[in-house]
């Protein structure tokens, strides 16, 4: 296998010299660039990650750890760390939790995997660790950023939508259409991103004159199969609704899909809003209106501001997240009282069709 001093030597040029042509970097004649390019085809020579490291003191990678892998909201987050990182000739590696303990400690154990690699810096999104978890590895890695996740402590390294704004606009939007009779399929209760937009969310009930113990509130886990699951205990529990706020878009399909199911129209009958306004909101059907919030631009800041810390980089960050709502389809008027009879005898058929299926 060619090295370094090969090419150099083919090339006519000092090792120092080579080294300058293949990384980019420092003062080098057109002519010796061009040599040492002709030295490394005729060689077929390819520069060692190792070499490189030992060099620059950097692996030019940076870690993410995501919760899972599945999901539209974190194949955006993904896909703009790629993007961000290839920008400046680096990579990412990527890491989730596994294996039977706690969420909590799957994170904790994925992102010390990273700082384990030697990643020149850790993105890091999760609702399961703690405060002190994330100070704890922190000080293991002082490059790090925390994405979706308001840190007090740690305010610079911490990029984070203004969630309960968020909640307040998705019950502004159900009670604007008239909608007094709401239903909420929540995240996990611990999640704290969870609970700012669902503070918000009953806040803005409560300036309507609606309380929390008004509101059907069904905790679920973010997941499609859990999104599934709520809508049907929604429809088992017999109490009347007219809206329904998905706290993200997973569930909200998953909703629009089992109501579709049992013969109930939306937003004839009932109205839908979800969270987050991931590209799958607009491909449901009927499109799925859903508070925006600015995933990819998050992303982008959050991993710009850690490039910056690890490459010396200049990239301008920004810190303002506007939260908006998209409107769809998904979401209409209050429906009449003839309507809404007619959809609880349709799942009320429905459900008994679907129990004498199991029965047999």
């Amino acid at each position: 296998m060619a090295t370094l001093k090969d090419v150099a030597a083919l090339a006519g040029v000092g090792m120092s010299t080579a080294s300058r042509a293949i990384s980019g970097k420092g003062p080098i004649s057109a002519d010796a660039a061009a040599r040492v390019k002709a030295a490394i085809e005729a060689l077929n020579f390819r520069p060692s990650s190792i070499g490189r490291a030992m060099a620059t003191q950097s692996l030019g990678m940076v870690g993410l750890f995501v919760p899972t892998f599945f999901g539209s909201y974190y194949g955006t987050i993904l896909k703009q760390t790629d993007t961000e990182l290839r920008a400046v000739r680096r990579h990412v590696v990527v890491a989730t939790g596994c294996g039977e303990t706690s969420p909590r400690e799957q994170a904790i154990e994925a992102v010390r995997f990273l700082i384990g690699r030697d990643c020149d810096g850790v993105v890091v999104i999760s609702h399961d660790l703690h405060d002190e978890d994330l100070i704890m590895l922190h000080k293991m890695h002082p490059k790090m950023v925390f994405l979706n996740r308001a840190f007090d402590q740690l305010p610079e390294a911490s990029f984070c939508a203004d969630h309960r704004h968020g909640g307040e606009l998705a019950a502004r939007t159900l009670l604007d259409h008239g909608h007094r009779e709401i239903a909420v399929i929540s995240g996990p209760s611990t999640a704290s991103d969870n609970q700012a937009r669902l503070e918000g969310f009953f806040a803005e009930l409560a300036r309507a004159g609606l309380m929390q113990d008004d509101v059907i509130l069904i905790e679920s886990d973010f997941s499609p199969e859990g999104g599934y699951a709520a809508a049907q205990t929604l429809l088992d529990s017999k109490r009347p609704f007219t809206g329904v706020f998905c706290a993200n878009d997973t569930m909200a399909v998953s909703v629009l899909a089992r109501f579709h199911q049992a013969g109930i129209s939306v937003p004839a009958e009932v109205s839908v809003i979800g969270y987050d306004d991931d590209y799958s909101a607009a491909y449901a059907a009927p499109g799925l209106t859903s508070v925006h919030i600015p995933t990819a631009e998050l992303t982008q800041n959050a991993v710009r501001w850690l490039v910056n810390q690890c490459y010396r980089t200049t990239w301008e960050i920004f810190r303002e997240f506007p939260i908006t709502v998209t409107m769809r389809e998904s979401v209409g008027p209050v429906p009449s009282a003839a309507l809404l009879a007619s959809r609880d005898a349709k799942a009320a058929k429905a459900a008994k069709a679907e129990k004498a299926l199991k029965k047999r």
